[in-house]
């Protein structure tokens, strides 16, 4: 990076509506060699099998589609040619135990925002992953526990965040994500971009929101790469286990919960029932259903893929 710097234009009001706000922010993490398509594709090649999902998603106007495959033999260049000409985006997850420069670099990042924001603390833990995408491809509404960042480095985007209140997210949704993993099964409906704020992104500029707030994201017709952020504090840390042991409440033992309180009594007793539930065979068995690898990338047509058979 040719500054020590991330942010280059943080001012007041960018203090004030962190985590409360969507906001847009001016940073200097593309510069890094780190983001260079050489090293990105030297990253892809070597990538664990365990840690990426390459992803088929349906055109803009589309109906939804989700498929996931696997970028077989090919190259990280050639990996990265195919995504460039449609349809697919490839996530690499938890980057920054894979490849400590991303790390550090959020690590900088966070401690210039403690530096900028009145309250806010390092927090507990982060992980990063790179998102690299077609022209074309999309991510579709949903929701995350965790605080969360959009890191644009190459290419544009246009994200619609959402209010993060029902009818838009709701506390059973929540739970859901917590127990279910099923963030991108989010009900959506047109008439809610009504009510979302509209922000276009380029290289150099990343966007927070606030905590759950449901988003969907659209590539501009360019070619993208990005970093998203994940992280928990104590309050976030809280809530994931409010929705986690709700969600156990309602469909483990068909009870309602009353209560989302974050401290007394009853979080105590949510925290000590879930911690000695969350590794149990139930909660296994209902995050047991995983989307099936169907298609690699095609070797011989680039930006084409094969489909796999389908398992017996």
């Amino acid at each position: 990076m040719t500054t020590s710097k991330i942010f280059n234009k943080w001012d007041q009001t960018h203090s004030e509506l962190w985590s409360h706000q969507p906001i847009r922010l001016e940073h200097e993490m593309h510069k890094s060699p780190a983001f260079s398509m050489d090293d990105l594709a030297k990253l892809i090649k070597g990538y664990p099998r365990e840690h990426y999902s390459l992803v088929q998603t349906g055109a803009r106007g589309s109906s939804k589609l989700w498929r996931e495959g696997d970028i077989g033999n090919l190259s990280g260049r050639e990996v990265i040619d195919a995504i460039s000409r449609g349809g697919l985006w490839l996530n690499m997850r938890d980057v920054g135990a894979v490849d400590s420069r991303y790390r550090k670099l959020v690590d900088k990042m966070f401690e210039e925002i403690v530096a900028k924001v009145p309250g806010f603390q390092m927090p507990k833990g982060h992980q990063e992953s790179i998102l690299i995408s077609s022209p074309d491809a999309q991510v579709y509404y949903h929701a995350d526990l965790p605080g969360q960042s959009l890191v644009q480095i190459a290419g544009r985007k246009r994200v619609y965040v959402y209010p993060n209140t029902a009818p838009f997210i709701t506390p059973q949704h929540l739970e859901d994500i917590a127990l279910f993993n099923v963030e991108v099964d989010l009900p959506y409906k047109e008439w809610y971009d009504d009510h979302a704020k509209v922000l276009d992104i380029g290289p150099g500029q990343m966007l927070g929101w606030q905590m759950n707030a449901p988003h969907r994201v659209e590539n501009l017709d360019t070619f993208s790469v990005s970093m998203t952020i994940s992280y928990t504090n104590e309050e976030i840390r809280r809530n994931e286990i409010v929705n986690l042991a709700n969600g156990m409440l309602r469909h483990r033992f068909g009870y309602t919960p009353k209560t989302r309180n974050l401290r007394g009594p009853s979080f105590f007793a949510k925290a000590v029932m879930q911690k000695l539930l969350r590794d149990g065979k139930w909660v296994k068995r209902e995050r047991s259903v995983r989307r099936p690898i169907d298609f690699r990338l095609d070797a011989a047509q680039p930006g084409k893929i094969v489909d796999l058979p389908k398992a017996a």
